[in-house]
């Protein structure tokens, strides 16, 4: 049911959008709608609906055109009711929420609604009155919550993706526990318009996909900025540059062995070594940090005054309907009444000290690798121990939405027990996309099969690089700034990245400057020249560096846009003609190397 399959088939007849909902609702009936959906929309709807996108040959254009997703009953979707898994609190939504609008605009056919541990307050799936989700591995252990039905859902092949909400990790755990990607965004980046919060200012709308490339798919469709979410943003120029993304070589931080917990479960560990080791062979380098202050910052989650957040969105309705919610979700809601303004400031005054810690991890790497969850439980041991075994679960998932981190849950592997095992991919606001492009690669290097079906992983489409990274600009050089040259730190410097050798296309010409310190080449266009190209290296540069990086330009050097040798472009230097005056032409030695290794 991954998109790029699914698109397929609609392109060859094997299959249409009718037939396709058809197949989905027969799938349903046979298996039952608990646990899994707490709500449908009308099967007949949505034959309608997808005869209305059949009939429409622009709509045949559109990105998740015919594409079937479902959401997690905690946002809105107008004419049905939201029930955050908690049949009291029931409501009939009036209109539907920004991000699953923007997903019904782009094609996509919204199924239903899914199961969650009640109002959103949980990382289990079992504090619910819909049924219990399980892992579709095992029907004795936990699907992982709180976004438990929408994980389920497209593990079982029901829909493509799904919509959960992630706060403490509820977008990564269940993808995790059902070898799912689970995108936990920057917060902000999808609108939380229309979603019942949990805690307001820390809420995300979180992807349940197959593979990274159906994730990224998803997000370029839902994202953008809301002006009806006080707390929806945006990117500036350059805030999402990941030049690590593309490159050869990248930093990533895996903790100190002190912190390192897996609560009694070695396979966990030995899966999450290999996952190291297989990042490594992609072209990484692991680097330790201090995963204490980390850790800390998870514990105020639910440790402290955050959890205010959660009776602001629901003091009414639990002081006129106690009996009717979960006792432990009740317990914990109810038990942020004892926190005061006081408490809040001085929580706030230790996050901001925690945060400045933490940021030392970023001085040495670009994102960190964690394990998705330490172990997995079954569902008789988190019914004996709901509120333990939910903080061990979010032992590495807690902190990052305090920290205002962006992440990606992959599949990384199988333990002997047949259950999966997960890894997160960590990194700074808006890294995002760059994220998903080093998680697409390990995951392909770790799993097989999708979700809890037999279809292979290798068999779908991976993604695509789309030239410069996300907030980057491909530079070109050809003399002083190529690696090993006495210029280059000018690039590392501006944390810019190499990303390939090349050449250029055959119409250019270098030339060696005269009188420059240091020697220095010139590359001059010359159309119809026809040689052979020109040696260059091309490297990612951070969008913001770009301006300074001009303005160490001397002339009569500047900055163009060069032709490579395949036929695509990208900024670089060239040189003015004025500047030939007493240079020396080497364009036979095909590139500046060549031409300072003959002179020495």
């Amino acid at each position: 049911m991954d998109i790029g399959s699914l698109e397929q088939a609609y392109r060859e007849g094997a299959l249409t959008p009718c037939g396709m909902v058809a197949a989905v609702y027969d799938e349903i009936a046979r298996v039952g709608e608990r646990p899994v959906w707490i709500s449908l929309v009308p099967r007949g709807e949505n034959l309608h609906r997808a005869s209305q996108l059949e009939s429409n040959m622009a709509a045949r254009k559109l990105p998740l055109y015919g594409i079937p997703f479902a959401v997690k009953d905690n946002l809105d979707v107008e004419g049905m009711a939201t029930t955050a898994a908690c049949p009291a609190f029931s409501r009939a939504a009036a209109e539907t929420a920004t991000v699953v609008r923007r997903l019904l605009d782009a094609g996509a056919i919204l199924i239903g609604k899914t199961n969650m541990d009640q109002f959103a307050t949980g990382l289990v799936g079992t504090r619910t009155p819909y049924g219990i989700c399980s892992s579709v591995f095992s029907e004795k252990h936990i699907s992982g919550g709180s976004s438990s039905g929408s994980a389920v859902a497209v593990a079982r092949s029901l829909v493509s993706f799904a919509l959960g909400s992630d706060t403490a990790g509820s977008g990564r755990v269940p993808a995790a526990f059902n070898q799912l990607v689970g995108l936990k965004p920057t917060r902000g980046w999808l609108s939380t318009r229309g979603l019942l919060p949990a805690c307001r200012t820390l809420d995300c709308v979180s992807i349940f996909a197959e593979t990274c490339a159906d994730a990224e798919r998803v997000f370029h469709a839902a994202r953008g900025f809301d002006w009806q979410d006080s707390y929806s943003r945006v990117p500036r120029a350059g805030e999402p540059a990941a030049p690590w993304s593309a490159g050869e070589r990248f930093r990533f931080g895996v903790p100190a062995a002190a912190g390192l917990e897996f609560f009694g479960d070695e396979d966990a560990s030995r899966c999450y070594r290999a996952a190291v080791g297989a990042l490594t062979k992609l072209g990484g380098e692991a680097i330790e940090f201090d995963y204490e202050p980390f850790r800390k910052s998870a514990d105020l989650l639910y440790r402290g005054p955050w959890v205010a957040e959660r009776l602001a969105a629901l003091k009414e309705f639990l002081a006129g309907a106690p009996e009717t919610v979960d006792a432990t979700v009740g317990g914990i809601i109810r038990g942020a009444a004892k926190y005061s303004a006081a408490d809040a400031f001085e929580a706030e005054y230790a996050l901001a000290g925690l945060r400045r810690e933490c940021a030392a991890a970023w001085e040495d790497a670009d994102f960190l690798l964690l394990p998705t969850a330490p172990t997995q439980y079954t569902v008789e041991e988190v019914l004996a121990s709901p509120l333990e075994l939910n903080t061990n679960l979010g032992y590495y998932t807690n902190f990052v939405n305090l920290l205002d981190l962006a992440a990606v849950a992959v599949p990384a592997g199988m333990k002997p027990n047949g259950l999966p095992f997960g890894v997160s991919l960590i990194g700074r606001a808006f890294s995002d996309d760059g994220l998903l492009a080093i998680a697409d690669r390990l995951h392909r290097k770790l799993a097989r099969t999708l979700g809890g079906s037999q279809r292979l992983l290798a068999e779908t489409p991976a993604m695509k690089a789309c030239g410069a990274p996300a907030g980057c600009v491909l530079m070109t050089v050809v003399g002083a700034h190529l690696s090993g040259q006495p210029l280059n730190w000018q690039l590392t410097e501006r944390q810019a990245r190499l990303v390939k050798q090349t050449r250029t296309h055959g119409d250019y010409r270098l030339y060696a400057l005269a009188n420059s310190t240091p020697p220095k080449p010139g590359l001059v266009f010359a159309p119809g020249f026809g040689g052979e190209g020109i040696e260059v290296e091309v490297w990612a540069m951070p969008e913001e560096t770009v301006g300074s990086f001009l303005n160490a330009i001397p002339p009569p050097l500047g900055l163009g846009t060069l032709r490579l040798i395949d036929g695509s472009t990208a900024k670089g230097f060239l040189c003015e003609p004025a500047g030939l005056e007493g240079a020396l032409e080497i364009t036979h030695f095909g590139g500046w190397r060549n031409f300072v290794a003959s002179a020495s």
